[in-house]
């Protein structure tokens, strides 16, 4: 059976952290692969800040480059407007019809998915892998998952934005290939 690992973002941009958090997930949940599902629309994001969906979709393409596990799917941006958990894993399950599907999510985030829209559907359909995050405390300890320690990598999008608009190097914190994509396409800029 296939066990495949859903990575849903904003990924503005991606960076090291959301490759390691994959590559965690992967390996200690024997996943088959992870596929990486950029939003066309955030609901809980400001959108002042956010990067066409058509950038983000690009730079999640060249960051998975090489790696044989991992996939990335323009579900959600080809479909428009807001993107809900429920719609993307109602179509991974007509997608993937026999696999045990797993929704992957950062620790900040599981105190958060109590409040998600109809998350005792997505609960029936997908379970969740919470990778935890430096200094993150677990509350919402009643959404059943399973749990991935990964070592402190404390980096995230809005850090590596900070440091583009500081113009400070964000060498390191994004794989190359991205870096050269912001650089040529001059996002984040302002």
């Amino acid at each position: 059976m296939e066990r495949i690992g859903v990575l849903g973002g904003t990924f503005n941009p991606i960076h090291v952290g959301h490759l390691a958090i994959a590559q965690m997930a992967l390996e200690r949940m024997h996943l088959t692969k992870v596929i990486f599902m950029p939003t066309y629309m955030p609901p809980h994001k400001n959108l002042h800040a956010v990067a066409g969906a058509k950038h983000r979709y690009h730079m999640v393409r060249l960051a998975i480059e090489g790696n044989a596990s991992f996939e990335i799917s323009d579900f959600e941006i080809a479909k428009k407007g807001k993107s809900y958990t429920i719609d993307t894993m109602i179509y991974l399950r007509k997608e993937y019809p026999g696999a045990k599907l797993y929704f992957i999510i950062g620790g900040d985030t599981l105190s958060q998915l109590p409040s998600w829209r109809y998350i005792d559907e997505i609960q029936k359909i997908a379970e969740f892998i919470v990778v935890n995050r430096p200094g993150c405390v677990k509350k919402g300890q009643d959404i059943k998952h399973h749990s991935v320690i990964m070592p402190g990598i404390d980096i995230s999008s809005s850090y590596v934005r900070m440091r583009l608009f500081q113009r400070r190097t964000i060498r390191y914190f994004v794989p190359d290939n991205v870096l050269h994509y912001i650089k040529e396409n001059h996002l984040y800029e302002t």
